[in-house]
């Protein structure tokens, strides 16, 4: 390939380009319901079927985007499929800040309130959700999680080239450390990523 060649290509690849994760081997969005609620501005939170792959854990709406769709779009039409609120009831607040997850996935949450008129029609579908229920912000704010962290240790294999690169076997790899915050709420635990982003909108009172 000549100069010209390869500067066209990194200028098709580079120009406009809209910033992802590094290598990701997946984008998922997700909704952060809001209710307005008697009992004050409220999340609403869903339990997973107790088929589906961490079946039984809460979680917000979302899923993974399909091509060519945008994070909004992708976190308002899981919302429908998944509770049958329609997307027009709710009214989009902003992203919240993304997750880079270790397995090699990005994260994004967006903030929503649901009208009065979605919370009357919502319908949770038995294939994917098996309850969904609410939680005061207030509630959250004056609780704050239990905080636990476990390590992310780095393991090069047996024959990684130590001497071809030039560096010692003892070298200082980097150590990573994620912090998992965990609520309990009438029996239920909020905890892992759902937590992370719930704590984080938080932050915002």
């Amino acid at each position: 390939m000549d100069n010209r060649n390869a500067l066209e290509a990194l200028t098709r690849r580079y120009k406009g380009h809209a910033p992802d994760l590094m290598g990701a081997k997946g984008s998922y969005a997700v909704l952060c319901p809001l209710a307005e609620l008697p009992e004050g501005l409220s999340l609403l939170y869903e339990v997973r079927a107790a088929n589906l792959r961490q079946g039984g854990e809460v979680c917000f709406p979302g899923g993974r985007m399909e091509p060519g769709e945008t994070p909004e779009v992708c976190a308002l039409r899981e919302t429908e499929e998944e509770l049958a609120i329609p997307r027009e009831t709710v009214q989009l607040i902003g992203p919240g800040d993304f997750i880079a997850n270790q397995r090699g996935f990005l994260l994004r949450p967006f903030l929503g309130l649901v009208s009065p008129e979605g919370l009357s029609v919502m319908r949770p579908s038995p294939a994917e959700v098996a309850e969904v229920f609410t939680v005061p912000l207030s509630w959250l704010k004056e609780n704050p999680p239990q905080i636990w962290t476990y390590s992310l240790r780095p393991q090069t294999p047996e024959d990684f080239p130590y001497e071809r690169i030039g560096i010692r076997r003892d070298y200082p790899w980097a150590w990573g450390q994620v912090e998992v915050p965990v609520w309990y709420w009438q029996g239920r635990a909020i905890w892992g990523m759902t937590a992370r982003i719930t704590l984080d909108l938080l932050k915002a009172l």
